[in-house]
Parts: C-alpha cells; structure tokens; sequence
C-alpha cells in the first residue's frame, strides 16, 4: 500500500491577494505513510492543507495555480466539494469542539450522512475515540459536553470526530501546539496505528516531531519546496539541500 500516491501536488502555486503564499511546489504523500512537512512559520504549509480539502475557497482574496489530486481525483473539477471534504480529514491547531456532548461530537457527521441506527453509532463513536487514544478517559461520560474536556482531550476529540468521517486522507495542522507533552506522545502512537490505512500528511514546526513520526519529509521555506526525500536522509548528514541541513539543526526557524 504504501506505493500508492494519496496525495499529489503539481506545481501548487497560491496568493492571497498579491502575497505570495506558494510557489510551483509539487510532492507527494503516500497511502500507509505519514508525510511530515516542516518549515518556519509562514513558510506556506497551512496553505498547502487548505488547498488538498479546498478550504482555501473560503478566503475571498485567494488565488490557486497548479494541481491536486486525492486519491487521484483532481480537486478543482469536484463539484461535490463536501463530499471530498469528507474524504479529507482536517485538524487544526487549536480544538474547537461542537457545543455538544462527548458522543454526539463524533456521531454528529454520521447523523448527517444518514446513519440513525444506534448500535452502528455506538460502534462508531467508539472506534474513533479508541483511534483518538480518547477511549478509555471519557468512556463513561460520553453525555458530557465536549467544550468541557481539558485541551488535549478536546484536541483528540477533534480528530476523533475527523476520524468519523471515515476519510482517506488524514490532515493535522500543528495539533501539538494545544496539548500537553503526554498528550501529544499518545496521538502520535495513535497517529502510528493509524497511517496502516490512510494517508497522513502532518504540518508540524516541530522538526523532531516529524523526524520521530514521518516516513518522508517535505521541507518548505518562504513558499518554496526545498526538498522531500526521507526522513532519515532530510535528518541525516547529507540532505541535498544545505538550507535542509541548516533548518532541521535548529540554525534558524
């Protein structure tokens, strides 16, 4: 599986406005691998996710050039954009959890989709918060609001209800920056078991982060690709790239 292409990028190129946010950037993530995508902030790497789901629709001043593919659908011709973003999980980096309970959070987008049986929610709500590694602290008290959890457990609760989706593709934007250290050790175990089934693309700006979860990593600077490879050679002592070498032992950021 992990040959498969999940995500492809052609020669992505985005502004807002006059403001150059990437430039002709084209990568890959695989299906069954994480891909870790560092830079210093501002570098574009947000930008990148918004364009994979086409929440970047959302910014009237946007402008997109260049190519995406989803499981080899081109993002630009899907007409049934929330089908795809379905498909697409999002997490981003602060939690903002539904003003419902623990439960409904994640059965919420099911509901939506039509399911109604409760066993098959039951089902679902608890597998996603077992992949969520959320399970077993809130198991018996689904009824409680999830505005109520602490940070890291609303920012599980997050991809828990991203996970409901059943999507393809799994995107976390800086999920790190809200939770506590413990908290981020567990949703990277999870986010380990989890990449057995769907493509991962995480943005973090912590390199040690991506150096600890990544299959391949994708480093990004002031717009621009500077190189992908894997993670032990972006991390080893010969990256192709000199400004890789210097970015990744912390010589700026």
């Amino acid at each position: 599986m992990a040959d498969e292409i999940g995500v492809e990028v052609q020669d992505l190129s985005v502004w807002y406005g006059k403001q150059v946010a990437l430039e002709g950037v084209s990568l890959s993530a695989m299906r069954g691998q994480i891909l870790g995508v560092i830079g210093p902030s501002n570098s574009g790497k947000t930008s990148l996710l918004k364009c994979i789901n086409r929440t970047l629709d959302f910014i009237p001043k946007a402008r997109v050039e260049g190519r995406v593919f989803v499981e080899g659908m081109n993002v630009a011709l899907v007409k049934d954009v929330q089908s795809l973003r379905r498909k697409v999980g999002m997490v981003f980096p602060l939690p903002v959890g539904l003003p419902l309970s623990v439960y409904d959070n994640v059965a919420y987008a099911p509901r939506m989709a039509g399911i109604r049986r409760r066993v098959v929610l039951d089902e679902l709500v608890e597998r996603c918060l077992k992949q969520a590694a959320l399970w077993d602290e809130v198991k018996d008290r689904l009824e409680m609001l999830g505005t109520k959890l602490s940070g890291g457990q609303q920012q599980r609760l997050t991809i828990a209800r991203a996970l409901s989706h059943e999507p393809e593709i799994l995107c976390l934007d800086e999920f790190s920056i809200a939770v506590d250290p413990v908290t981020t050790m567990r949703i990277e175990d999870a986010l380990t078991d989890l990449k057995r089934d769907i493509t991962i693309i995480l943005v973090t700006n912590l390199v040690q982060q991506a150096r600890r979860l990544a299959d391949r990593v994708a480093f990004i600077n002031k717009g621009k690709l500077v190189e992908i490879d894997d993670t032990a050679v972006i991390f080893g002592e010969t990256p192709r790239e000199r400004l890789t070498f210097d970015y990744v032992r912390g010589n700026f950021g």
